[in-house]
């Protein structure tokens, strides 16, 4: 016989939505759904265990690159094992598992845990289940913070090829010799770097003749440049075959041309987790496979709540933190709702080199019309970009010329993802750059002033 209950609150996803239930909730009946790992993506197969590969591959890369400050040194093995271990059982695995403890501990006795698929019967009625126990409880109010999953286009899983994402490649049980990747945004990228700075012959497969094409134009052009250097990239060309034999992947691309790898990794896209929850029982619309939210995170049933990759056009864990703590105030002060904090979002591209970006691209900037000053600025024109024998990397400024302010900034190079913050906060802030450069000291020979000669050489006149 199948059991109910009703709460006050229903939280689907134990990723950002877990954040939600603070101490100003201790009153509140709640239940929260993960049928996976709680934290989320980020914690388990995204942000988080992503960056401490890629900082081993930091480190790996700059031995490989040292003899051009006079250094001589090689790599010699790479303990595979070990990252995975130090990554997965020594961190994220722990965290996972104690952050669901503490949800089903005495910590919180007004939450209850449920690890089964959540779906929609009705409004505000969800079906679920603990083990082989089905559950029907409803709520009040729900929140719907339930991801996205990786993308596997038709002609992958047609082909019946094992392959991997990016919630299996970390796990590997060992370094493949090589390795085909398809895609070309964010997670195609960092993973090809990873492995490619690790000593895998990588081979990447991209539709558009550009790497990160949503990007500013010039940093589209300098990473696809210098991705082009480090490994074979396949631009522009389509996947017309995959097969598989005993000793790997056999792919042949539009153009004819064959590509042998042992393991192919999709890094294609990501899709909202909207389309496995019946949403259309509970009266939940959808758009162009996303949940439809208002400015308050508001979905079209009354109640119903979404935040995160299932509803929000950035697929970036602060976005939806920042849309978590939304919802938090919004569902306990109904009547004083607070809108999601989308104004000037930053992302950060773990890639080598590192890119940032924040605000309007220069053809964005132009199509809105703005009357702007670019500046582009070389790490290799400041004293530190010398000390780093830099000669690949820039910082890129947009501003608007009436008023001072920045209209986008972005950043392909060393640390860009830190140097970023200091152009977030003078957007943040509607910081008049005219001023703002010459009114703080910039440390001297440090890598910031990489960002004081690009605000200096926008030219106001």
């Amino acid at each position: 016989m199948t059991s109910q209950k009703h709460y006050d609150i229903i939280i689907i996803g134990g990723g950002s939505g877990n954040s939600i239930p603070t101490a100003d909730y201790a009153d509140k009946s709640i239940a929260i759904i993960e049928k996976a790992k709680f934290g989320g993506t980020c914690l388990n197969v995204g942000c988080i265990p992503t960056k401490m590969f890629v900082y081993a591959a930091e480190t790996a890369e700059n031995i490989r690159n040292a003899k051009k400050l006079g250094i001589h040194a090689t790599v010699d093995h790479v303990d595979w094992q070990s990252i995975v271990s130090r990554v997965f059982d020594n961190l994220i695995d722990p965290i996972a598992e104690s952050g669901a403890a503490y949800r089903r501990g005495p910590e919180t006795p007004n939450i209850d845990v449920y690890d089964q698929h959540a779906t929609f019967i009705g409004e505000k009625l969800i079906r679920t289940g603990n083990g082989d126990e089905e559950v029907i409880i409803s709520a009040d109010q729900i929140v719907l913070a339930a991801g996205a999953r990786p993308m596997i286009p038709d002609y992958v899983v047609e082909s019946g090829v094992q392959y991997h994402t990016n919630e299996t490649i970390m796990r590997l049980p060992a370094l493949p010799k090589s390795m085909l990747v398809l895609g070309g945004g964010f997670i195609a990228l960092e993973f090809s770097h990873v492995f490619q700075a690790l000593g895998v012959d990588v081979h990447l497969v991209n539709r558009s003749a550009k790497l990160l094409r949503q990007l500013d134009a010039d940093i589209s052009d300098r990473i696809t440049d210098l991705t082009s250097k480090k490994m074979h990239t396949y631009l522009g060309q389509t996947v017309t075959s995959l097969t598989q034999d005993e000793h790997g992947v056999h792919a042949v691309l539009s153009n004819g041309q064959t590509i042998d790898a042992e393991i192919v990794l999709v890094a294609t896209g990501r899709v909202p987790n909207g389309d496995q929850l019946n949403l259309a029982a509970g009266g939940v619309e959808m758009r162009n496979g996303r949940v439809v939210v208002d400015e308050f995170g508001r979905t079209t049933a009354d109640g119903v709540f979404a935040l995160g990759d299932i509803s929000s056009p950035y697929q970036l864990k602060h976005v939806a933190n920042a849309e978590a703590r939304a919802i938090s105030h919004n569902l306990l002060h109904p009547d004083d709702l607070i809108a999601f904090p989308h104004k000037h979002v930053p992302a950060g591209i773990f890639t080598h080199p590192q890119i940032a970006t924040v605000g309007l691209t220069e053809e964005q900037a132009r199509q809105q019309g703005f009357d702007i000053t670019v500046k582009v600025q070389q790490y290799g024109d400041v004293a530190y970009g010398w000390a780093m024998v830099d000669t690949d990397h820039f910082a890129k400024l947009i501003a608007d010329k009436a008023t001072g302010k920045l209209l986008g900034a972005h950043i392909i190079g060393p640390q860009a993802t830190t140097l970023m913050q200091t152009l977030i906060t003078f957007m943040a802030y509607d910081i008049d750059v005219r001023e703002a450069v010459r009114t703080q000291y910039w440390i001297h020979p440090a890598l910031p002033e990489l960002l004081e000669n690009a605000l200096l050489g926008l030219d106001f006149s």
